[in-house]
């Protein structure tokens, strides 16, 4: 009887622990969305409220490692259930670096609208970064339904965010050859690109962290990546 009191408080624990991660899932998936409007409107007034935003998801990221931390001590989970908290920890932690970049992603949009547009770069990278919100949704609700099908589907679809990448990239190099006038832009231009695809590689590893739950071995890191802008040292 004592065992099963334990066993339904760290349900308990671990839910509402998760409850705190989906609700920091929705802050960063809006502020991957908002960053990537302000970007394509010039908003700079929106682009200062995902700024502030991301106070709201490092104050969660604290707050689910504390409630993680208090669970291990005082439950003593086992290895599985402690598998379950660890989970938590490292998909808090992918979540606030995506809430990072997307805060990154902000800040150019002040420094960007003072500039003239470099033809429609600013709509694909709206497009890209909508494709990486898209995928930390289907993570998310991975992660909830325990679905390692769908999780290994998010991480298949990284490559399609790498590929719009590489065709960014080129197409800033293009712009910078042919006219230096736009050498400043398409750096500010690149570092956003880049910025996005890494947020894609957080979300990959949430997913990854599912199938890890799920079947108990983590996918191979060794992905096939199709960032082919840099090459290993």
């Amino acid at each position: 009887m004592q065992d099963q009191h334990i066993a339904s408080a760290f349900d308990r624990d671990l839910e509402a622990i998760q409850a705190q991660i989906m609700k920091m899932g929705g802050l960063v998936e809006n502020a991957i969305l908002e960053a990537a409007i302000s970007l394509e409107t010039r908003d700079e007034e929106r682009a200062e409220t995902v700024r502030k935003a991301d106070k709201a998801i490092d104050a969660l990221e604290e707050t689910i490692n504390e409630e993680a931390a208090r669970v291990i001590a005082l439950r003593a989970p086992t290895a599985i259930d402690l598998r379950l908290v660890l989970s938590v920890i490292k998909v808090s932690a992918n979540l606030e670096r995506i809430g990072d970049y997307a805060k990154n992603l902000a800040k150019r949009t002040s420094v960007l609208s003072q500039m003239a547009p470099v033809n429609d770069s600013a709509s694909a990278l709206r497009r890209m970064a909508k494709e990486v919100e898209r995928m930390l949704k289907d993570a998310l609700d991975a992660y909830v339904s325990r679905d390692a099908e769908l999780a290994q589907d998010v991480i298949d679809r990284d490559i399609e965010v790498d590929q719009m990448y590489n065709a960014l990239f080129r197409e800033f190099l293009t712009f910078m050859m042919e006219d230096p006038r736009n050498i400043t832009a398409c750096m500010h231009l690149h570092f956003i690109a880049k910025n996005v695809e890494r947020m894609g590689d957080h979300v990959t590893s949430i997913a990854e962290q599912v199938v890890y739950l799920v079947t108990g071995t983590i996918p191979d890191e060794a992905r096939n990546k199709a960032d082919k802008t840099s090459l290993p040292a």
